[in-house]
C-alpha cells in the first residue's frame, strides 16, 4: 500500500511537472506564431509602402515569417526540455549542404534580388542582354521570361542578365532613328538637306525638339552620304525607323534629285 501510494505521489509529481511543460511550450507556440504572422504582416506592409516590387515583398515577407516561426519552435522545444544547441548545429550544417547544392539557383535568386530592387528593366521593357533581344514578359526570383520579336519565349537565368550588359531600349522617353542617303556629286548638299528636313517636319510622328538633322557622313565613291537623324517617340520609333528610308527616298525624287548607284568604268585599249 505505502509503494502504491508513493507510485501515485510519483506519478502526480511528473504529470504536474511535465503538463505544466506542455501548457507552457502550446502557449509559447501559440503566441509565438501570431506574433510570426504580425512580423510578416507588416514587413508586408512597410514594403508595399516604399513601392518595392510585389514579387520581392511577398518572398521577404514569407522569409521573415518562416525565420520567426523557427526561434519560436526552437523555443517550445527547449521548454519542453530537448536539447536545441544540437538540433540548430545539424540545422546549420544541413543549410550549409543545400547551399553548396544549389550554388547556381542561390546565385540565380541573388541576381533576381538585386534586379527586382535596382530596377534596370521592368515588365514590358524592351531589352538586349544575355545574348537575348526582346520584351520581358516575366521578372522572378530565379529567371526572367523574355518574348523574342518573332514570338519566341526564352526564358533566361537572371544570373546570365546581371553578369552582362543589359541594353535597355525603352526606358526613355524617346529615341532617334537613323538612315543613311546617297546623293549625287552633282546635286547640291545643301538643297538635299533642305528638302529631307522639310519633309521630316510633315510627319506628325517625327519630333520637331530635338530637331532633326542632316548631317555629310561620307564621300563615297559614287555618292555623298548623308546621315539623317529623326527623334521619336518611344512608342514610335520601330515605325519611325522604316518610314523613314521611304519618306526620303520620295521626297528627292519629287526633287529631282538622284540616288545614285554604285557605277564602274571600263576603259579599253586596242593594241595596234
Amino acid at each position: 500500500m505505502e509503494n502504491w501510494t508513493q507510485w501515485l505521489t510519483t506519478a502526480q509529481e511528473i504529470i504536474t511537472t511535465f503538463g505544466l511543460n506542455i501548457l507552457a511550450a502550446l502557449a509559447i507556440f501559440a503566441i509565438g506564431q501570431w506574433v510570426a504572422k504580425i512580423i510578416g504582416r507588416t514587413t508586408k506592409k512597410v514594403m508595399t509602402r516604399q513601392g518595392v516590387d510585389p514579387t520581392l515583398v511577398n518572398f521577404t515577407a514569407s522569409l521573415v515569417y518562416y525565420a520567426a516561426l523557427a526561434f519560436v519552435v526552437i523555443a517550445t522545444l527547449n521548454r519542453l526540455g530537448v536539447q536545441t544547441a544540437s538540433l540548430v548545429a545539424v540545422l546549420g550544417a544541413a543549410g550549409l549542404a543545400i547551399g553548396l547544392a544549389l550554388q547556381g539557383s542561390l546565385s540565380n535568386f541573388a541576381a533576381g534580388v538585386l534586379m527586382i530592387i535596382f530596377r534596370p528593366f521592368s515588365v514590358g521593357d524592351v531589352i538586349e542582354g544575355a545574348g537575348v533581344f526582346g520584351s520581358v514578359e516575366e521578372i522572378q526570383l530565379f529567371t526572367t521570361t523574355i518574348v523574342t520579336p518573332d514570338n519566341a519565349t526564352v526564358i533566361v537565368p537572371n544570373s546570365k542578365l546581371s553578369g552582362d550588359n543589359i541594353t535597355n531600349f525603352t526606358n526613355k522617353p524617346n529615341r532617334r532613328a537613323e538612315a543613311i542617303v546617297g546623293i549625287s556629286y552633282g546635286d547640291s548638299i545643301e538643297k538635299a538637306r533642305l528638302v529631307i528636313l522639310d519633309e521630316l517636319s510633315k510627319d506628325p510622328r517625327i519630333l520637331q525638339d530635338p530637331a532633326p538633322e542632316v548631317n555629310v557622313a561620307n564621300l563615297a565613291d559614287s555618292s555623298v552620304d548623308l546621315q539623317v537623324w529623326a527623334w521619336a517617340e518611344t512608342r514610335n520609333f520601330r515605325d519611325v525607323r522604316f518610314a523613314l528610308p521611304e519618306l526620303i527616298k520620295t521626297r528627292l525624287d519629287r526633287e529631282g534629285i538622284t540616288i545614285p548607284f554604285p557605277q564602274q568604268d571600263v576603259h579599253m585599249f586596242q593594241r595596234n
